[in-house]
């Protein structure tokens, strides 16, 4: 019992600390996920099991983890999930060099040239690329560089970046939604569970396709008065701008998108090649590394304090699921439900959203993952069915307010950075009506179809 107390309260104090932002989240999640080895595991437990369990080492020294055969595998390693850390880290490093060769620059210039550089066609060209690249590229990375450029855009022709800038966020979260490699939730949940590319596709893609169809409209209803003042004048300057000369080095570029291809394919496909994510990620890793002249920039430029981030966090879990707080917390669902399936699935999905809105998706995720799977061999719950509700309520839920997710935070920092803050009344205003119109919608399509 007291094991599980401290494992508790190490976990909420962490969860308020990220909320308050006092401290960087990287260095709350690695003390908390310290002091759940030392305090819950060897002080109160005297396990060493329990330590090295949690750190999980050996679950790299598996075949599966690199090579799953044809039929893939679904054993969840408890403790640190080296898969979603390795596949992140490998993706960041490829992004990086994409960006090194002009990729994203070109990508934000050729779009804006390609409408006329209009602002109100811009939002909704910018909308689709959010939401299209945030299905391959990590949402948070999607939106470093749309946010950016939106910002610069704006400032050329003369117009409020912040609607751009909500509306991508949205989208982002959204698209990421639709496929495994997209949001971090969804990474957690996809290797966690043994789930490829293609099954987050055939099912969440689904729900997201639908969604978009509503919320393409809706954010350019709300928007398109507020982006339409812009400086005929200036228009024409920002005209002569070519889009191509933002690439310092044609064969880098072709190089490097090269290997993003490769990568694309290799994550479409690695259900049926047996090869893991962990295995793609350090795939994108090396080649990018070795295709760069300067590789130890590249690494420099690596946001590694999301990655220590991650890794903390998983330490932290493991003391609840250890403990068994996870499994009393599921049997607590449970017993609240009364077996009832459908009333299962509706209160984890509106859970998920409403705690994802207030609190980071990415721990919320991870701490919800070992209670599917008590809830679906204890009730007999298509398991599936609880790992897509989950996917969608954290990643749209997340979506509702300025902290609900890593995209969210970092997209907000870059407007006021760049002279345009975001207030949460604004945030807010349009963006939880649509994370609620998501919500339902996918409550809608989970309950018919499952």
């Amino acid at each position: 019992m007291l094991s599980q107390i401290l494992a508790v309260v190490i976990f909420v104090v962490m969860f308020v600390e990220i909320v308050r932002e006092r401290f960087p989240r990287h260095l709350v999640a690695l003390a908390a996920g310290g002091l759940t080895l030392v305090v819950v595991f060897l002080v109160t437990m005297h396990s060493w099991p329990d330590v090295w369990k949690a750190l999980s080492f050996e679950s790299m020294a598996e075949t599966t983890f690199w090579y799953t055969g044809a039929h893939g595998s679904t054993d969840m390693n408890t403790g640190i999930n080296w898969s979603t850390v390795l596949f992140i880290t490998g993706m960041m490093i490829m992004v990086e060099g994409m960006s090194e060769a002009g990729f994203f620059d070109w990508l934000c210039l050729r779009l804006a040239k390609l409408v006329d550089y209009k602002p109100v066609p811009l939002l909704v060209c910018f909308m689709i690329l959010s939401a299209g690249l945030s299905m391959f590229i990590d949402s948070i990375t999607v939106i470093l560089f749309l946010a950016v450029a939106s910002v610069r855009l704006a400032h050329l022709l003369k117009f409020d970046p912040i609607p751009l800038i909500i509306a991508e966020i949205f989208t982002a979260n959204l698209g990421g939604a639709a496929t495994m490699s997209g949001d971090p939730p969804n990474i957690i949940i996809g290797t966690a569970l043994g789930l490829s590319f293609g099954d987050f596709l055939r099912n969440t893609g689904l729900i997201v396709l639908v969604s978009m169809v509503v919320m393409v409209p809706y954010f350019y209803f709300c928007f398109r008065k507020q982006v339409q003042s812009w400086d005929p004048q200036a228009r024409e300057k920002v005209r002569e701008l070519d889009p191509w000369a933002s690439i310092p080095s044609m064969k880098r570029f072709v190089v490097n998108v090269g290997i993003f291809g490769v990568v694309i394919v290799l994550l479409i496909t690695h259900a049926r090649t047996g090869l893991t994510v962990a295995t793609v990620g350090i795939i994108a890793a090396v080649l990018t590394l070795l295709v760069n002249r300067w590789p130890l920039h590249l690494l420099r430029r690596v946001d590694w304090k999301t990655v220590l981030f991650f890794i903390g966090l998983f330490l932290a879990v493991s003391g609840l699921e250890q403990t068994g707080v996870l499994e009393a917390m599921a049997d607590g669902i449970a017993h609240l439900t009364g077996g009832n399936h459908a009333i299962v699935i509706v209160i984890i999905l509106w859970l998920s959203a409403v705690a994802s809105a207030f609190v980071d998706n990415i721990p919320f995720a991870a701490t919800m993952v070992p209670v599917i799977l008590s809830l679906s061999s204890g009730m007999g719950v298509e398991l599936n069915t609880l790992a897509w509700t989950l996917s969608m309520g954290t990643d749209i839920g997340g979506s509702a307010t300025p902290i609900g997710a890593s995209a969210n935070v970092a997209g907000t920092s870059i407007a006021a950075r760049e002279g345009h803050p975001i207030s949460w009344g604004r945030y807010c205003k349009y963006s939880a009506p649509a994370s609620v119109l998501v919500i339902a919608i996918s409550m809608g399509m989970i309950l018919l179809r499952y």
